[in-house]
């Protein structure tokens, strides 16, 4: 057998040391998203849009970010498998990639709704305003957003921390961390318009301890 066919055949894919950022980066993507978000947008769905009037600066950037923070996203959830390996639990790994890729279509469905919205403003600000088709968009977006996205970030939060609390993948204050968090997230949604902040916090700690632990892997000498 010719021996490049050889290497090719044992050849393996690795992880990038570098890939663990990928979770910082989502973290503060998804601040920025938020964040500029909540600087034009109203937290109540039933504002009339007078916020369509009073300008799309930070909107716009917030729509454009999203696709960049996604990405991060599965970067990170890359690299908590990579982390795992052979100690990745069937169950456990269906519920967690599960999840994650249903965040995911949640944020962008709903980054898409945002920008539906603002299209169809400039095309038609008289009817847009106050018409019905506006109220359908926004709603779709608040209940994408307030509701299903948060209770998916919290089954993944949930799920991730059980694995790091049974596998060690992370420090045990941060996986019981986890459970606290998720649960401000179910119960501090209704009452709380920036309490989905908590979880790209969360993720940001996670991503600290794996680059962390990263450093001592590679400053310690081979047994």
């Amino acid at each position: 057998m010719d021996d490049n066919k050889v290497g090719l055949t044992h050849a393996h894919l690795r992880t990038p040391r570098a890939a663990a950022v990928a979770g910082i980066l989502f973290s503060v993507l998804l601040f920025l998203v938020f964040g500029l978000l909540r600087l034009s947008i109203p937290g109540d769905p039933f504002e009339p849009g007078a916020w369509l009037q009073g300008g799309l600066t930070y909107v716009t950037p917030a729509m454009n970010l999203v696709p960049f923070a996604g990405i991060a996203f599965l970067w990170f959830v890359g690299v908590l498998r990579d982390r795992l390996g052979s100690r990745e639990d069937r169950f456990f790994a269906t519920v967690f990639l599960g999840s994650a890729f249903l965040l995911l279509a949640m944020l962008f469905a709903a980054a898409a709704v945002f920008g539906a919205i603002i299209t169809a403003f400039r095309a038609a600000p008289e009817a847009l305003e106050r018409s019905a088709a506006f109220h359908l968009g926004r709603g779709l977006a608040y209940a994408m957003i307030n509701i299903y996205l948060v209770k998916t970030a919290s089954v993944f939060m949930i799920t991730t921390s059980t694995i790091a609390l049974y596998t060690h993948l992370t420090p045990r204050w941060l996986a019981i961390g986890g459970y606290v968090i998720a649960f401000v997230l179910i119960v501090g949604s209704y009452y709380f318009d920036w309490s989905l902040l908590v979880f790209p916090l969360w993720v940001f700690l996670v991503s600290i301890s794996i680059l962390r632990e990263q450093e001592k892997e590679a400053t310690s000498p081979p047994s």
